[in-house]
């Protein structure tokens, strides 16, 4: 049996741009990035602290240390600069595997800055 757990998580991440005028997707600093695990092109689920919002786009990598937390697209109405976000990442896993893995957790400082724990 496969299960879908809790792979990776960006907690209380602040969007520091959105942008309308784009494809779509989520940008987020590579060092967010690495610190989560995630790849540019995974598939993530954001939850808007602020107003509720959850929506499903995939990673887009950022400037390293830039901090960057940015929506694109269609995204950008689902959130404002200053929002606090939460950035989740699930994996498809054996059920077994599942029950022995340990998720990557980000706790972001003020400026965006990767305090893993």
């Amino acid at each position: 049996m496969q299960i879908q757990v809790l792979k990776s998580k960006i907690h209380r991440a602040k969007v520091t741009q959105t942008e309308l005028d784009y494809v779509g997707s989520i940008t987020i600093d590579e060092n967010l990035m690495d610190a989560a695990n995630l790849i540019e092109g995974e598939k993530v689920l954001i939850v808007n602290n602020n107003n509720g919002e959850r929506l499903e786009t995939y990673v887009i990598a950022g400037e390293r240390d830039s901090g960057m937390i940015c929506l694109n697209g269609a995204a950008a109405r689902k959130a404002a600069k200053g929002d606090v976000i939460i950035v989740i990442s699930f994996a498809l896993m054996d059920f077994e595997e599942a029950k022995k893995f340990t998720p990557y957790l980000v706790f972001p400082d003020a400026q965006n800055k990767p305090i893993i724990e």
